[in-house]
């Protein structure tokens, strides 16, 4: 359960998504993770077990803050949650995802606004295997909090019906690049042969 570090354009990006922030928490942040869900746990406000994850901590303005989203692994009694921001504000400096964005970051935005992202993604110099492929591909989107695209990005790879086409579909998603400054893109060319056999539509 480790914390992740994002930058605000990221927080953005979460339209319809929403958690708690709290601000100047400087140190180590597993440890505030870790405190935070003990002491929500202890006060009635983390239901059933449950507990934050996928957390993020990121700056702004100076400060180091750390977002706790209600995820669907969450039960949050968002009563008691409410009061103890009111109560608490001062101390952590804790606010709502939603209006965070809004006020101190101008806003979500929109889907003309959204960069395009590509992270790079080491696939030249891999096993050429697409399977193996589109799996670092896959979980290189997922570790850059982009799921929906890596879901995306399989479903279309499983209807591709060629080896490059593949290939070009995982370019779409990610800057492919190579796990060595010395190789090029004919290390692709290893399996492309036994990835021609394949039908790629009966994945």
């Amino acid at each position: 359960m480790s914390v992740k570090t994002i930058n605000t354009d990221e927080l953005r990006r979460k339209f319809q998504e929403e958690g708690l922030i709290l601000q100047g928490c400087g140190g180590d942040p597993q440890e505030w993770v870790d405190g935070i869900n003990e002491m929500f746990t202890n006060e009635g406000i983390l239901l059933n077990g449950t507990k934050f994850q996928n957390c993020s901590v990121f700056e702004h303005d100076g400060r180091t803050c750390i977002l706790y989203p209600f995820g669907e692994e969450v039960d949050v009694n968002i009563g008691k949650l409410a009061m103890w921001r009111l109560q608490t504000r001062s101390n952590f400096g804790g606010v709502w995802l939603s209006d965070f964005v809004e006020n101190e970051l101008g806003g979500y935005f929109t889907p003309e606004q959204q960069p395009v992202r590509k992270p790079d993604c080491p696939l030249i110099g891999q096993n050429g295997n697409i399977f193996n492929l589109m799996a670092i591909a896959s979980r290189t989107l997922d570790e850059n909090g982009m799921e929906a695209e890596a879901k995306e990005m399989r479903e279309r790879i499983h209807g591709a019906d060629s080896y490059y086409k593949a290939l070009d579909i995982i370019g779409e998603y990610v800057n492919i690049t190579s796990v060595d400054d010395g190789m090029d893109d004919s290390d692709f060319d290893e399996d492309e042969e036994e990835m021609n056999e394949m039908t790629l539509g009966g994945m």
